[in-house]
């Protein structure tokens, strides 16, 4: 039995199961990857595993079918977001998918009150000033008294709503699904339209899936609502945003400013306009990066793996359970 680990985050985790894996009779590889591996790349080798540890690959219908008519039973992604994957095929062909929810919403949510307050604050500015051998007095927002929107009032948008609650901040929300109503009554969040909650807000994180109905959920058309000057942060996927659009809301000081840990294309180009705006702090795909959280991921990954191939080896896991909140 063969696994193949794509997961950049996962990677240099394989030895930490080595013996597990062995002691199942498992092997795995481990390539070289960067960011995600392409269809094409992905074609030529999955007839070779039962299983896959994946991040955002390519698993088109093209890349489940071959795996399925070979050897191919399961896709476990290192994770959350699943868009990458085609699931009605996986469904089709009976390989099961997993994820797991939950465990990075902690650590997304803290990076995005970094970056909510290198924004609102100038930090990242006064440390270039300081650096330069400069001593500028920057100023900046109190946080109290301001609207923070959030689109996407899943697990990770709870927990930054959660975290806006000692700063003073007002809450609104949006999102397709419903909301859990004691949620709601606890953070005083206020659930209102798209094009209200970016009327109103001084503070805006995005942390939907992205979906066909979240594909440039915010264009030029979203983006001119926006109260003038307003901080933007984008902690969900890239392809949420229209580029071009963002592009020319920072520059016209539409938006005073953007976090932006996710974009359409990654990694960033190097001609990419965003890499000129002195408004916009950009990070690379890396919001859940806590040891912790990354921890508790690749347990979990393992162990939805080995309940499909190998369910006497996942009993051999320590349990990791998901972080509890009020």
């Amino acid at each position: 039995m063969r696994v193949l680990c794509t997961a950049p985050y996962f990677r240099p985790v394989p030895d930490r199961y080595a013996a597990l894996f062995r002691a199942h009779g498992i092997d795995w590889d481990s390539p070289p990857v960067a960011q995600q591996m392409a269809e094409r790349d992905l074609l030529e080798i999955i007839d070779r595993y039962d299983g896959v540890i994946a991040g955002d690959d390519e698993f088109t219908a093209r890349v489940i079918e071959r795996g399925a008519a070979a050897r191919l039973k399961v896709i476990a992604k290192w994770g959350v977001g699943i868009n990458a994957i085609d699931t009605a095929a996986a469904e089709r062909c009976g390989v099961a998918v997993s994820r797991s929810p939950g465990l990075l919403s902690d650590a997304v949510a803290d990076a995005a009150w970094g970056y909510i307050l290198m924004l609102a604050r100038a930090l990242h500015r006064s440390d270039a000033a300081v650096r330069g051998g400069e001593w500028q007095k920057l100023g900046g927002w109190g946080l109290r008294g301001r609207t923070l929107g959030i689109i996407g009032v899943g697990d990770i948008g709870k927990q930054v709503a959660l975290r806006g609650m000692p700063f003073g901040c007002r809450l609104l929300g949006n999102d397709i699904r419903p909301i859990d109503r004691a949620f709601l009554a606890y953070s005083g969040m206020r659930l209102v339209s798209k094009d209200d909650l970016l009327r109103e807000s001084d503070l805006i994180v995005l942390a939907c899936d992205l979906n066909p109905t979240s594909f440039h959920l915010l264009g030029e058309r979203e983006l001119a609502l926006v109260k003038p000057g307003s901080y933007l942060v984008n902690i969900a996927r890239g392809a949420v945003i229209d580029t071009a659009a963002l592009v020319s809301a920072l520059r016209s000081g539409a938006l005073g400013g953007a976090g932006l840990d996710v974009f359409e294309e990654e990694p960033l180009s190097a001609d990419s306009p965003l890499r000129s705006l002195s408004n916009v702090l950009l990070g690379p795909h890396n919001a859940f990066n806590a040891d912790s959280a990354v921890a508790a991921v690749s347990e979990n990954t393992v162990r939805q793996l080995l309940l499909v191939l190998k369910p006497e080896a996942a009993a051999d896991l320590v349990g990791v359970e998901p972080p509890r909140h009020s």
